[in-house]
């Protein structure tokens, strides 16, 4: 899984008035949480852009007036109108200690559904795992060769090394929906 570095200040005040202070001069204020003590802090709003609008899972490598310590991103809060950054929380993590996090679905292959005129339709686009963040992949691959016309993948048909998947077994993944194509080729 890929690092990405980020460096925040600790913040003097706290609540909403001093929140609303930091935002004006566009600086993020952020709380880490996790660890021994929680900490709060403020980020750049272009330090955290690359972090925030992508769909791919990072470890930040985080460090605060010298401190570092790895974390990922836990929450996000944004503005309802003007969608702007409002606040993010921080997790910490321990190479020791399991944590949960949602690691992006990556399908692989050409299945024999889509070959027989179906249609495939990716239910999730991201699956819940909990592990040690060492064992984290970028993204959690599925074949899908043998996917045939109206057939599923479930969490239950799927399993990933170091990993336990903690969404729902009977979730349905990825599904080769019949079209009006597949059924006339069938008749």
């Amino acid at each position: 899984m890929k690092l990405f570095e980020l460096k925040g200040s600790k913040r003097e005040s706290t609540g909403k008035k001093a929140a609303k202070a930091y935002r004006r001069e566009s600086i993020i204020p952020c709380v880490l949480y996790g660890g021994e003590e929680v900490v709060h802090f403020t980020v750049t709003k272009d330090s955290v852009r690359k972090l925030i609008y992508t769909p791919e899972v990072r470890i930040v490598d985080l460090t605060i007036e010298g401190k570092n310590c790895k974390a990922i991103l836990k929450a996000t809060q944004f503005h309802p109108v003007s969608d702007e950054l409002l606040h993010a929380d921080f997790f910490q993590i321990f190479e020791d200690k399991p944590v949960e996090i949602e690691i992006p679905v990556e399908l692989v292959g050409l299945a024999e559904g889509v070959k027989a005129g179906g249609k495939l339709s990716l239910e999730m686009r991201k699956l819940k795992v909990k592990g040690l963040y060492k064992n984290f992949p970028e993204k959690l691959t599925i074949n899908i060769e043998k996917l045939d016309l109206g057939k599923t993948i479930q969490v239950g048909d799927i399993h990933f090394e170091n990993l336990e998947l903690l969404n729902a077994k009977n979730n349905v993944v990825v599904v080769v929906k019949s079209t009006r194509a597949a059924r006339n080729v069938t008749k």
